[in-house]
This record gives C-alpha cells, sequence and structure tokens, in this order.
C-alpha cells in the first residue's frame, strides 16, 4: 500500500486538540514537584526553623558545633530537616535588637543584666530564665588577660595593667557584656585582695587610664589586640583557649589570682515561637544542657555548668581565688555600685578631666 503523504494541516489539529491536556499534565507535575514533601506518604517532610541571637564569641562554637549536633539528633528523632537562623554580637547590642523587634527565639546573653533589661522593655514576662536548668546559666568562663608571646612586660596580675607604660585593649561596656564583666574582674579583684574599696577604684582607673583601644564586642577587641594593638587584652579564658587548640594563638595566657567567672543566661522569647513550632525550639533549649551540648562547649573552651564534665580539657587554667557576680551583690546591685557609680561617675569623669 503506498505511503499516505504527510498532512500538515492534520498534524497541527491534532496537536492543537490534545495541547490544553498537555497544559494541564504539566501544571500536574509541577505542583506535585513543589507539593511533595508536604504530601502523606512521601517520607519527606519540610525545614523546621530556629532563630538564635547570642553573645560574640559564641559564633563558632553554635555554627560548628551545637547547631549540626542538634540537627543530627532531631533528624534521627523526628525526620524533620532543621534550618537555624542565627547572628552573633555584642551582648548589649543583641539585646538592643531583640527590645527592637527582631524575631529571634532564643537568645543567649553573656549577662544576665541584658535579661532583666528584655524584662524592662516587657520583651519577657518575667525572670523565666530561672525557670530553666542552672536558672538559665548555660557556661561560664574567667576573665584573664591575654599578653603578647614571652610576655615581655612581665604581666602577672590586674594589678601590673595599672602601671604606666602597659597599652591595654578593651571592649566597650555600653555594648559588650564581656566589657562589663571585664570590670567585675578589675574592680573585684583589687577589692577581694586588698578589702579596700579606695585600692579596688585605684586599680580599676589605672587600667582605664592605660587603655589603648576599644572595641563594641569581646571578639571585636581580640581582633584589635591580634592587629598589633596594646600589650595585653582583658577577655574571656575562652578566645585564646579556642585560638590555642587551633594552633593560631600567637599570644600566652596570664591567669589573675582573683578573677570573675562570667555565666551565660539563656532567654526564650515565647512571642516569637510560631505556632506549631513550640516543640522543636523547647527541644533546643533543652538539648543545650545535655551532656553532648556540654561536652561541645568545653571542646570550644568554655567551662561546664556541670563541674565533673570540665576536667575532660586539661587546658583550663587554675585560679586561685575565682568569684561571680553573687560575690558582689548580684548583678542589679553590681551594675549600680560598680559599673554606674564607680566607673562611669568616678573613673571616667577623672580620666576625662
Amino acid at each position: 500500500m503506498p505511503k499516505q503523504p504527510y498532512s500538515f494541516r492534520k498534524s497541527r489539529r491534532y496537536w492543537l486538540k490534545i495541547r490544553p491536556y498537555l497544559i494541564g499534565v504539566g501544571l500536574l507535575i509541577t505542583a506535585v514537584y513543589i507539593l511533595w514533601p508536604w504530601l502523606p506518604g512521601t517520607g519527606a517532610k519540610p525545614t523546621r526553623t530556629v532563630i538564635v541571637y547570642g553573645f560574640s564569641i559564641l559564633g563558632e562554637v553554635m555554627n560548628e558545633g551545637i547547631f549540626p549536633a542538634f540537627q543530627q539528633e532531631w533528624l534521627a528523632q523526628t525526620g524533620e530537616p532543621i534550618e537555624f537562623i542565627s547572628s552573633f554580637a555584642g551582648s548589649g547590642t543583641i539585646t538592643n535588637q531583640i527590645v527592637l523587634g527582631v524575631p529571634a527565639e532564643v537568645a543567649i546573653l553573656s549577662l544576665e543584666l541584658d535579661a532583666l533589661r528584655l524584662v524592662d522593655n516587657h520583651v519577657l514576662p518575667g525572670h523565666t530564665w530561672l525557670d530553666l536548668p542552672h536558672d538559665g546559666i548555660l557556661n561560664r568562663t574567667p576573665f584573664i588577660i591575654q599578653v603578647r608571646p614571652t610576655n615581655p612586660k612581665n604581666i602577672t596580675d590586674f594589678s601590673d595593667l595599672a602601671q604606666p607604660g602597659i597599652g591595654i585593649v578593651h571592649p566597650d561596656p555600653l555594648t559588650s557584656g564581656g566589657a562589663q564583666w571585664a570590670i567585675l574582674a578589675e574592680y573585684g579583684s583589687g577589692l577581694r585582695q586588698s578589702s579596700s574599696a579606695e585600692a579596688a577604684k585605684a586599680q580599676l582607673l589605672g587600667i582605664w587610664q592605660n587603655l589603648v583601644a576599644q572595641s563594641p564586642s569581646a571578639r571585636g577587641a581580640r581582633t584589635q589586640f591580634d592587629n598589633g594593638f596594646g600589650d595585653a587584652l582583658i577577655t574571656y579564658e575562652q578566645e585564646p583557649l579556642y585560638d590555642q587548640s587551633l594552633g593560631r594563638l600567637n599570644a600566652e595566657i596570664v591567669y589573675p589570682q582573683s578573677t570573675v567567672l562570667s555565666e551565660h543566661i539563656v532567654v526564650v522569647m515565647d512571642d516569637n515561637i510560631p505556632e506549631g513550632d513550640e516543640e522543636v525550639v523547647q527541644a533546643f533549649v533543652d538539648f543545650l544542657w545535655s551532656e553532648p551540648a556540654q561536652r561541645i562547649f568545653i571542646e570550644y573552651g568554655f567551662r561546664s555548668v556541670d563541674e565533673a564534665l570540665n576536667a575532660s580539657n586539661p587546658n583550663f587554667g587554675d585560679i586561685a581565688d575565682p568569684f561571680t557576680v553573687r560575690d558582689l551583690g548580684g548583678w542589679p546591685q553590681a551594675k549600680q555600685e560598680i559599673i554606674e557609680s564607680i566607673w562611669k561617675e568616678q573613673v571616667l569623669t577623672e580620666i576625662n578631666k
């Protein structure tokens, strides 16, 4: 039988006839592709999101250690992937941001004073962190002195930092929680060693007269020191220990005879948590005090609230006379009597005469 000639018109009519069906099939395929994770029986689940804000030196331990560990645990338990959105800056800075309305669900603050500010600004309904393990204290780190290699200025204690000819790098107390802890260390150590408020104030004044650089955060102050500013940096022990663990510490750590143990506070902004996400946020907060998480903090140079675990990091230095803010009356009292009355109204006034 002879081959029939090709008919363009007949072919065109055929394609026009089935075109609506092809478009419909294409739209169906697209819709299934987009909705696939939410369809029953597919096995895939949508990604959950947790928003965390933290003070500056937490960046590495959270991004590299805590977040991945919790993501693995939650995925194994529920089959749900987790995405963390995080921001790290000076504790005062992130507190200001939360007050202004950023959608932080969990925050880790350098000091309880910033948590109290969130209460005063009605971001938190009350002292809710006290309902968390260890009254909301997640981890600790003492304040130490970081000096140049071989310690050429022979700095051994905070009292040496008050001597002429010493250049000091320091975070700014107006934005950095670490800076306020440092003031307590500088004043409190003088008070405990001399039992004299005048001697303690003189030590604080001498240290602040020797400042050569300031930064809005503890992390920023460390960067200034690393870039060559000053002879000494007053900072968290965690900072140089973490650098030391990576083999990049170009400095020495001096442990003062007496210094403050900073204590870092977890707060949860319930009003910022979308409906249905309460369970995952609560699970993350609970995870922070678990042994695996506390061991991660230790690995990165923080001291655990579980003292028995701290022996796993042999690099933690010995301090003859450690103290806490409670030994100075608690944060509200220390803020008013030491930071406001002595440092701000007396020390800064004398320096600026």
